[in-house]
């Protein structure tokens, strides 16, 4: 394998390490602030599943600095597609409107 390819492929590996890290520090935030605020249990949920596809995420992350040829093309394919859809998720979670507390009744 050239030095060129090598290269790309290491700047490809460190640009999502960057990328993954941006998105997990955004949903370990948004964990925090839900804890805090007692989150409702669909949000809470939503982020406990974030947490596992991060977890895969970073399994791919893995296997794809292991792989080489076609199956490193095919890997940072499905690597790349999984990220968007994880940071779509987490930019979903970002963006609800979160309920005002509820006033006490006397």
């Amino acid at each position: 394998m050239s030095t060129h390819v090598n290269e790309a492929k290491h700047l490809f590996h460190e640009e999502v390490e960057s990328q993954i890290n941006t998105v997990v520090a955004k949903l370990e935030a948004l964990r925090a602030r839900a804890e805090n605020a007692r989150a409702d249990a669909a949000e809470a949920k939503a982020i406990a599943e974030l947490l596992v596809k991060k977890q895969a995420i970073e399994h791919m992350l893995k296997e794809l600095k292991k792989s080489d040829g076609h199956e490193w093309e095919h890997s940072r394919a499905a690597l790349a597609a999984r990220i968007t859809e994880f940071e779509a998720a987490v930019k979903g979670i970002e963006s609800k409107p979160k309920p005002k507390a509820k006033a006490k009744a006397n």
